[in-house]
C-alpha cells in the first residue's frame, strides 16, 4: 500500500486505503464482526501496510472504539487513530454530550481517550454539523484540545462546504490548529459531494476522506436480488445504504460489472478504485476477512483513461445553480472576451 500526505496543511503520511470500524462490535443488532474477526480484519489490514484507522464513539454503542483501544495496544505508534464526536454514544447520552458545543467536545474526547486506551488522538472529527454552534467556538475546541496535548489534528464530518470553508478561513486567521480535512460520503451513486464539498476542500488544501465507496453494499452488486437487499437494509435500519431504485443507478451498476470483467477484479474493487481516482482516500468498512481482502485489491487497480470515462459518463448527474449559469458556454464566452478556448486554466480549484 502506497502512502499520501494528508493533505497541503500537515505532513501525515496516511495510507491510501482508511480502515473503517464502524463493523467492529455487535451492539447494532449483531451487525457487526466480533472480537476474534475484528482482530483477523485489523491484522491483515495492518500487514498490507495500512496505517490510518477510522473509527467514533458512537460506532456500536461505543464498541467500536474499545476494539480498536485493544487492538493498538502495544503497537500505538504503528497508526493514525482518528475517531469522532457529535452523536450519541449509546441510549445514556444526553444533551451536554452531543453537538458540536466545546463542552460536547471536552466530555467526548476524555470518554473516547479511556476507551481508546490511549493518551491521544491523532485526528478528531466533528462528526456531523448541528447547525448551531458558531465556526469560532469549533475551532477555538480544537485548538485548545491540541494545546492540552489530547488531540494533533482536526477535521469536520457531514458539515456544509460553506461551513467547512468559514471553518479553515477563521483557523487562518486566528493562528489556531488548521481543518486538516473533510470526511464525505463519495461513490458512484453518490456524486452531489463533486460539486462543492470536495472543490472548496482541494482549493483549501484540505484532505477528502470518502466514506460508504461501495454505496452501502449495493455497488458491489450483490444486493441485485430483492430479497438481500431487504435483509440489508434491516442491517443498520439500513443507514448508508444506497437502493438500486433508478434507471440511473441500475445503469451504474451495470457498467461498473463490465468494467470489472474487464480487469478481472469485483465490482467493489472498481468502485473504491474510482473514489481513489478522484483524489479521495476511500474508507473500506469490512464486516469479515474475505470483505477485507477483496477491498484492498482496490490498491492495486489503476483505471484506464477509457474505463474512468465511462464510468464517469454513466454516474454523472446535473450540476445546480450557480453552475447552470457558470457552465453556459455563453457566459463562459462573455467573461473571457470570447477567448475562452485561448486561455490556459490552473488545473487545480482556486479558492
Amino acid at each position: 500500500m502506497r502512502y499520501k500526505l494528508f493533505g497541503k496543511h500537515t505532513g501525515l503520511r496516511v495510507s491510501e486505503l482508511v480502515l473503517g470500524t464502524a463493523n467492529f462490535g455487535e451492539a447494532w443488532g449483531g451487525h457487526g464482526a466480533n472480537t476474534d474477526e475484528a482482530r483477523r480484519i485489523f491484522n491483515a489490514y495492518a500487514d498490507a501496510g495500512g496505517n490510518f484507522i477510522d473509527t467514533a464513539n458512537g460506532y456500536q454503542e461505543g464498541q467500536s472504539e474499545e476494539f480498536v483501544g485493544d487492538l493498538i495496544g502495544g503497537r500505538r505508534e504503528d497508526f493514525v487513530l482518528s475517531t469522532k464526536f457529535a452523536v450519541k454514544t449509546n441510549a445514556s447520552s444526553g444533551v451536554l454530550v452531543t453537538g458540536n458545543s466545546r463542552q460536547a467536545m471536552v466530555l467526548s474526547v476524555e470518554a473516547s481517550l479511556k476507551r481508546l486506551k490511549t493518551d491521544r488522538i491523532d485526528l478528531y472529527w466533528a462528526h456531523v454539523d448541528d447547525g448551531v454552534t458558531p465556526l469560532e467556538e469549533i475551532v477555538r475546541g480544537f485548538d485548545d484540545l491540541v494545546r492540552a496535548g489530547k488531540i494533533l489534528y482536526a477535521g469536520l464530518s457531514n458539515f456544509p462546504a460553506w461551513r467547512v470553508a468559514r471553518a479553515a478561513t477563521l483557523a487562518e486567521l486566528r493562528g489556531a490548529i488548521p481543518i486538516a480535512g473533510i470526511q464525505v460520503e463519495h461513490s458512484l451513486v453518490q456524486r452531489a459531494t463533486e460539486q462543492d464539498l470536495i472543490p472548496a476542500s482541494q482549493a483549501l488544501g484540505l484532505a477528502v476522506v470518502a466514506y460508504s465507496p461501495l454505496g452501502g453494499g449495493v455497488l458491489t452488486g450483490k444486493y441485485r436480488s430483492n430479497s438481500r437487499e431487504i435483509r440489508r437494509n434491516e442491517g443498520w435500519a439500513g443507514a448508508g445504504f444506497q437502493p438500486e431504485n433508478t434507471p440511473h443507478r441500475t445503469a451504474i451498476i451495470d457498467t461498473l460489472i463490465e468494467v470489472a470483467s474487464e480487469v478481472g477484479v469485483s465490482p467493489g474493487v472498481i468502485a473504491i478504485a474510482w473514489v481513489a481516482s478522484k483524489g479521495s482516500l476511500p474508507i473500506i468498512g469490512p464486516r469479515t476477512l474475505t470483505q477485507l481482502e477483496d477491498n484492498l485489491a482496490a490498491a492495486k487497480v489503476t483505471l484506464s483513461p477509457a474505463q474512468a470515462a465511462r464510468l464517469d459518463e454513466v454516474s454523472a448527474i446535473a450540476r445546480g445553480y450557480p453552475y447552470t449559469v457558470l457552465d453556459d458556454p455563453r457566459i463562459k464566452d462573455l467573461i473571457t472576451g470570447g477567448k475562452v478556448d485561448r486561455i490556459d486554466a490552473p488545473s487545480e480549484f482556486v479558492a
